[in-house]
C-alpha cells in the first residue's frame, strides 16, 4: 500500500504497519489510520502519520528517552479499549511540540499514544494523573541523555528493528 505524506512524500507500507485508531486523536476524531514512520533526517524522532491525510503527521518521541520515571497508568476503560491484559504490553509515545526555537520543544506526557503492538490498534490516553505536565520541556533532558550516551537504542514499533541513532542537537551556544 502508498500512502501520500507531506513530509516524506510517498510512502510505501505494509498493511501490518497501519495503526488503527477506532477513537481517532483528540482534535482528529475522522482519521483513524495512522502509520509510526523513521525521519531519515533524524535520527531521534519517529513521526505519527496520517494514512488518510497526507498533512497530518505529529512527531513523536518515546517518554522514556527524556523521562526515566515515566509511567503511565491506563484506567480500565483504556485498557478494554485497547485489548491489553497487561500495560507491559503497550508502548507509549509523546507527541511533541518543536517551535522554532528547539531548545523550548516540549512533550504531552499527560494525553500519551498508546499502542497494543500485537493487536495494531492504539488510542491517545488521557492520563489522571495530575502530576504529568502537557508542555513537559525536554530539550535539555534529551541533550544530557546523548552526552551520557551518545548511541541511543530506538525499536521501531513498526518493524520491531532496534536501530542505533544519535541526537544531533544544537547547544545553546551555537543559536
Amino acid at each position: 500500500m502508498i500512502i501520500s505524506t507531506s513530509r516524506f512524500g510517498q510512502v510505501e507500507l505494509k498493511q501490518e504497519d497501519v495503526l488503527t485508531f477506532p477513537e481517532g486523536l483528540l482534535g482528529f476524531a475522522d482519521l483513524r489510520k495512522f502509520v509510526l514512520l523513521d525521519d531519515p533526517s533524524d535520527e531521534i524522532f519517529a513521526w505519527l502519520q496520517s494514512c488518510e491525510a497526507a498533512q497530518i503527521a505529529f512527531p513523536v518521541l518515546e517518554p522514556e528517552l527524556f523521562s526515566a520515571t515515566y509511567k503511565a497508568n491506563l484506567t480500565k476503560g483504556d485498557m478494554e479499549a485497547l485489548k491489553l491484559t497487561s500495560q507491559d504490553k503497550a508502548r507509549y509515545f509523546s507527541i511533541v511540540t518543536i517551535p522554532d526555537d528547539p531548545t523550548q520543544m516540549t512533550a504531552n506526557l499527560k494525553a500519551p499514544i498508546v499502542i497494543n503492538v500485537a493487536e495494531k490498534t492504539a488510542r491517545q490516553c488521557v492520563l489522571q494523573d495530575n502530576n504529568l505536565a502537557i508542555r513537559e520541556p525536554i530539550f535539555t533532558k534529551l541533550q544530557q541523555r546523548v552526552v551520557q550516551n551518545p548511541a541511543v537504542a530506538i525499536k521501531n514499533q513498526s518493524t520491531g528493528i532496534d536501530v542505533a541513532t544519535k541526537l544531533h542537537v544544537v547547544r545553546d551556544a551555537e543559536l
